[in-house]
């Protein structure tokens, strides 16, 4: 255990800051939940909703830095692919 006062104080930051960010990330990981069973619903107009939604919630996290700038764009990069082969949209002419 830490005996200086600053590495006391840095200490109870930590514990803080972890808090927070466990918290974050297990909202996060709810929302992704949630989008993947809208995925496998039958409306694709809601998935696309969501998804405006949760990269609202992606974005929040990174700006908290509760994730990595490089992780946001990755999962966002995947859920539209998942979005996009759930439900393929009809070809224009």
């Amino acid at each position: 255990m830490a005996n200086h006062a600053s590495a006391l104080k840095a200490h109870r930051q930590n514990l803080k800051h972890r808090e927070n960010n466990r918290s974050n990330r297990s909202t996060l990981r709810t929302c992704l939940k949630k989008f993947g069973e809208q995925l496998e619903g039958e409306v694709p107009e809601e998935s696309g909703n969501s998804l405006a939604e949760l990269y609202s919630v992606i974005d929040k996290s990174r700006q908290k830095k509760a994730i990595s700038r490089n992780a946001a764009a990755r999962q966002k990069s995947r859920l539209t692919r998942r979005l996009n082969a759930a439900h393929p949209r009809p070809a224009q002419d």
